[in-house]
């Protein structure tokens, strides 16, 4: 009787794991496609007075029902100090957006309301993980200080563990952070 359900066991996780391999092998391939049929536009990144991010969003406004009264778009494509590739687009259409509340992102900007802060999430993007190392930084106060820190930025979203005692901006958040950034200078 033991045997008998060892070797139902057996087949049950050997089904499902070649289940798992067909499935793996399939997302492989569709890759592969999607790879060798990806669309890279060779003509000039620039046109008409710099505004080509904004005019091909204007361009597809009537593509959607949400964005008939407008988009907002974070757009960004950078390599890192650390040499790792960030590719962002996020698009939003702006129906109903002036009649939401936004008091609920308020934490999320408070978070990047010191300049410790900033300085912290400049030093984790630009490579520097560990907290031993970021406590090694000239300005970003004392061990407790920089857990503080840390504390609020990952609550927000902003960072988050990538191990014990280091963290990371995820990848979804790098532009959007470099976006309030450059929004902030006058």
């Amino acid at each position: 009787m033991v045997e008998y359900y060892v070797m139902t066991y057996y087949s049950t996780v050997s089904d499902e794991i070649s289940q798992l391999r067909e499935a793996l092998l399939a997302l492989s391939e569709r890759v592969a496609v999607l790879e060798q049929t990806r669309h890279v536009s060779h003509s000039a990144p620039f046109d008409e007075g710099g505004f080509w991010a904004l005019n091909g969003l204007q361009a597809r406004l009537p593509d959607d029902a949400s964005t008939t009264e407008g988009a907002v778009m974070l757009v960004g494509a950078l390599t890192l100090p650390t040499g790792a590739p960030v590719s962002w687009q996020q698009t939003v259409g702006t129906a109903g957006q002036l009649e939401a509340t936004w008091a609920e992102r308020a934490s999320v900007f408070a978070a990047l309301g010191h300049p410790v802060r900033l300085e912290l999430l400049r030093h984790i993007v630009s490579g520097t993980h560990a907290t031993s190392e970021l406590a090694a930084v000239d300005g970003l106060g004392t061990t407790g200080q920089l857990h503080h820190h840390l504390r609020q930025l990952v609550s927000a979203g902003w960072v988050r563990q990538s191990g014990r005692g280091s963290y990371e901006v995820p990848a979804a958040r790098i532009v959007p952070l470099l976006a309030c950034v450059l929004g902030a200078e006058r």
